[in-house]
């Protein structure tokens, strides 16, 4: 085992059977990533699946009830405590969704490193590799998009904006019931509804890009991207 600060031994004086289990070893672990990484977005997937599910039929429930109620007595109750428990459990999606996306962002940032470690063992490897080699931010970047420069429509089509989309609207929903049921006028039940909304928005996203800044700031990479363009992109 290497002391911390010693130098590696160098793959290319090595001899080809440690050579080979070091290769068995850096794959076994690849694999075992590529399984841990299939298994929370499936996880995470069937939870957005449930909770859209769920706010269809609390919406359609809420408009049953109020059919069967003329919109009157139980009726204000029930669509509160519906609307109550959608936002919870939205809540608790969009919580979940956003650590699977930093777990996965970090599954992407530790097989770049096994790469890396493929290209100490064979340095003519590398011009094979689309995903990046390097462990930092750029090279977690280059392995989401191979043949691009990620935008906003990376941001504007994935699943977290998407939760926090449903959420906010979940919430200005909620929070214009309770200005109704309080008395308020409808006028006031829109403004407040969609203050609720955008603030809610504005806070999933702040939390969002907090806990991605923060995770890069306490991470050291083990190998960094080099300056200038990537070899496969026309500067």
């Amino acid at each position: 085992m290497t002391e911390p600060g010693a130098s590696e031994p160098d793959p290319v004086t090595q001899p080809d059977a440690a050579l080979g289990r070091r290769a068995q070893m850096l794959a076994t672990e690849h694999w075992g990533l590529l399984a841990a990484r299939s298994t929370a977005q499936s996880e995470v997937l069937t939870r957005i699946t449930i909770f859209l599910t769920l706010v269809s039929a609390g919406l359609i429930t809420i408009g049953l009830l109020g059919q069967a109620s003329g919109f009157d007595g139980w009726f204000t109750p029930a669509m509160l405590a519906i609307l109550a428990f959608l936002c919870l459990i939205g809540l608790l999606t969009v919580i979940r969704v956003m650590n699977v996306s930093e777990e996965d962002m970090m599954y992407v940032v530790a097989m770049n490193r096994l790469r890396g470690a493929y290209v100490d063992l064979d340095p003519g490897i590398q011009e094979y590799f689309l995903a990046s080699t390097y462990d930092d931010e750029p090279g977690m970047q280059r392995t989401y998009s191979f043949l691009r420069t990620r935008n906003a429509s990376h941001l504007l089509g994935s699943s977290s904006l998407l939760l926090f989309v449903v959420d906010a609207c979940v919430f200005g929903l909620f929070a214009g019931a309770i200005t109704v049921a309080a008395g308020g006028s409808i006028g006031w039940a829109i403004t407040l509804g969609v203050v609720v909304g955008l603030a809610v928005l504005v806070a999933l996203g702040f939390y969002s890009g907090t806990g991605y800044r923060g995770t890069w700031r306490r991470y050291i990479p083990r190998r960094t991207t080099p300056p200038g363009p990537a070899p496969f992109r026309r500067s």
